[in-house]
């Protein structure tokens, strides 16, 4: 477990393995407090990472970058 968080992807991953060793319960309370804590900071990273997100593609319609593209989408839904 490193402190640097690589990319929303990496943390999501990390989330899931700690979500699973907390829900196992076999960890001495250190621990636990440990892995939730970086729990903690993953979370809030992703947040971060999701809100950037949406505030990038709020700007990107508004200046009329994004076009609806659902006309492109071939019968089984893929472009």
């Amino acid at each position: 477990m490193s402190d640097t968080i690589k990319d929303f992807e990496s943390a999501i991953a990390e989330l899931e393995q700690i979500v699973t060793k907390l829900e196992a319960g076999d960890l001495q309370l250190d621990a636990s407090l440990a892995l939730f804590e970086r729990g903690v900071a993953l979370s809030r990273y992703c947040h971060d990472q999701i809100g950037s997100a949406e505030r990038r593609i709020e700007q990107l319609t508004e200046r009329g970058d994004v076009r609806d593209a659902s006309h492109l989408a071939d019968a089984d839904g893929d472009r």
